[in-house]
């Protein structure tokens, strides 16, 4: 690395950047350096700092160590907030209503700090500008706040310049950043909406069925079930069927006399100390100034008071409501189910919100697997599918669907991390493309991800094959299933998991650096990988495509295939006959 003092950037805000456009610089991280923005950086004298998580042995060890360093707070933190708000709850309430916001703040801020000591200590850094941004515009209300805040330059700017200007001794100039200039600054996420006269129809029928609401029957909100399906479901358990609406968080206003307290103190400039002086400075405002409105709204809501069980699939990260609520519901004896909502979960080496389940939940509802050191996991069926069926064309196009992630690091588990990991797996994207047939590129539909966090997925397929057709990944994809005759998935999450159960035809490739499997999945995988249906190179998986795409039906019908098909999914996405039927009584026997 060059010992030549450059100008540290670090994130992609160019209000920060320098102006002399001659001046060397130092960019923290490939998040800094915007594809669509590349005519401005590609002219400058740079480097960037080597990711520290690019080492995968080291990403797997920080895991675990933050794994234990997040179970210290979460315990020091159940004190103090038991303290503030004078109450005394147990572990486990403060486990499910603060425990997604904790274990990912943990993870992101000692991976900014990583970043910083790294060039601080191997650089030699000239300067940096940092905004000087009120510390109430940045933060977070709730736990969805929080989730735009991390994906953004501007929130990540403020954390790197505390990081900067508290524990390390760069030289740092100040720009103003006028009041509220920050406020909203987050890039909202792609979310699923309801039609104006769907959602009224909803809330009436909800109001009159609420009248017949009994306080000890099960609850059912995001569980991942279709709606007549989740129906059903109630009818069987003989309750009558609501379709409970989540309720956002109230906005509150910050009160920084409620943040004068610490956690306990390590004594030294270590992580550790860092984490317990940022949790008061950035823990959201519904925790602490907006505990006792929290509570306000739990307990006036239609919900049972008594509910027999909660069942939920995605309701428990981010719903700052329904969190409150089944917290205190746990407190009182109620049962927590959380469902599989998706792929990852089963597969990967490691899966953070996959252990937070087991630590919050009584039953963890697998999609068919178990682990025998877990007893809490209950093996079902892929709940997702329950009464769908899909067919495909013999003749159809190929559908390659997309993997996007935030340019900056948010959660620990086996996928790309940040920025830089995920330019690699675009780049193996693109070597898949040009090893596949001139007639398969023709008939190739590439799904982006409607998340695009400013990654510039349609540029980049664009610049690189301007004839292969895009799908921005709004449309519903049964639609684009039906038509296609191969389904190509690049990444383990959902996807091939719902087209293997669905016995559509599939191709799987990734690259296994990246994506890591756990020791009990990999049989698995390689009875995939030994039918042609898996693949570890771009290379490999367009090669074997090229070889059966003038007829997929002969070799997706073969013995071979579907054999390989069934046992893959026994376990990792089972279809069940009379699922309802046994999903209440697997209900009613825990």
């Amino acid at each position: 690395m060059s010992k030549k003092p450059r100008f540290l950037i670090t994130t992609a805000d160019e209000r920060t950047w320098p102006t002399n456009p001659d001046e060397p610089v130092l960019f923290l991280g490939e998040w800094c350096k915007l594809y669509h923005r590349r005519y401005v950086w590609e002219k400058m004298d740079y480097e960037t700092a080597p990711y520290h998580w690019d080492d995968r042995e080291k990403l797997y060890r920080d895991y675990i160590y933050l794994n234990n360093l997040y179970e210290e707070l979460l315990a020091e933190l159940t004190n103090t907030l038991n303290e503030i708000h004078g109450v005394s709850k147990s572990l486990r309430y403060w486990r499910i209503l603060i425990g997604p916001w904790l274990s990912y703040f943990v993870q992101i801020l000692f991976d900014r700090w990583e970043m910083v000591k790294y060039v601080s200590d191997n650089y030699e850094i000239e300067k940096v500008t940092i905004l000087d941004s009120l510390s109430e515009d940045n933060i977070p209300n709730d736990m969805n706040d929080f989730n735009n805040y991390y994906i953004s330059d501007a929130w990540n700017e403020f954390i790197y310049g505390k990081l900067i200007r508290n524990w390390t001794q760069i030289t740092f100039q100040l720009i103003r950043v006028a009041e509220g200039a920050q406020k909203n600054h987050s890039i909202s996420l792609a979310r699923k909406s309801i039609k104006d006269y769907k959602r009224k129809i909803l809330q009436t029928l909800n109001y009159c069925l609420q009248r017949l609401t009994c306080k000890n029957e099960f609850f059912f909100t995001a569980s991942y079930l279709p709606w007549f399906e989740e129906v059903k479901l109630q009818l069987l358990l003989g309750q009558v069927p609501k379709k409970w609406q989540l309720l956002p968080a109230p906005q509150v206003n910050i009160d920084f006399k409620m943040r004068k307290w610490e956690l306990q103190n390590e004594g030294e400039k270590a992580f550790p100390t860092i984490i317990r002086q940022m949790i008061p400075i950035q823990i959201p405002a519904i925790y602490l100034e907006g505990y006792a409105d929290l509570q306000s709204i739990c307990e006036k809501l239609p919900w049972p008071k008594k509910p027999r069980g909660i069942f939920t699939g995605t309701a428990d990260n981010s719903d700052d409501v329904f969190k409150s609520w089944a917290a205190e519901k746990v407190e009182k004896g109620a049962k927590l189910y959380i469902v599989q909502h998706g792929g990852n979960y089963g597969t990967s080496f490691w899966e953070g919100t996959e252990d937070r389940h087991y630590q919050i939940c009584d039953k963890y509802i697998s999609w068919g697997w178990d682990d025998e050191n877990i007893l809490k996991i209950k093996p079902a069926f892929n709940l997702k599918l329950i009464g769908k069926k899909i067919k495909w064309n013999p003749k159809g196009i190929a559908l390659m669907v997309e993997f996007s992630m935030p340019r900056y690091s948010y959660r620990m588990y086996s996928v790309p991390v940040s920025a830089g990991q995920w330019n690699k797996y675009f780049t193996e994207q693109c070597r898949f493309v040009s090893a596949l047939s001139k007639d398969i590129q023709n008939d190739l539909i590439i799904r982006l991800n409607k998340n695009d966090y400013e990654l510039s997925q349609y540029d980049r397929w664009h610049d690189a094959f301007p004839h292969v057709k895009l799908d921005d990944g709004k449309k519903q994809i049964d639609e684009l299933i039906k038509n296609c005759r191969v389904y190509i998935s690049t990444y383990n999450a959902t996807t091939f998991l719902e087209s293997l159960a669905l016995n559509v035809p599939t191709i799987i490739f990734w690259n296994p650096y990246y994506f890591e499997l756990r020791e009990s999945a990999v049989p698995y995988f390689k009875v995939l990988k030994d039918a042609g249906i898996f693949h570890e190179t771009p290379e490999s998986a367009a090669n074997y495509l090229n070889r059966v795409w003038d007829d997929i039906n002969e070799w997706w019908t073969s013995k071979t295939i579907q054999a390989a098909r069934r046992e893959f999914c026994d376990r990792f996405s089972r279809i069940s006959e009379r699922p309802l039927s046994k999903l209440k009584k697997m209900l009613k026997e825990i």
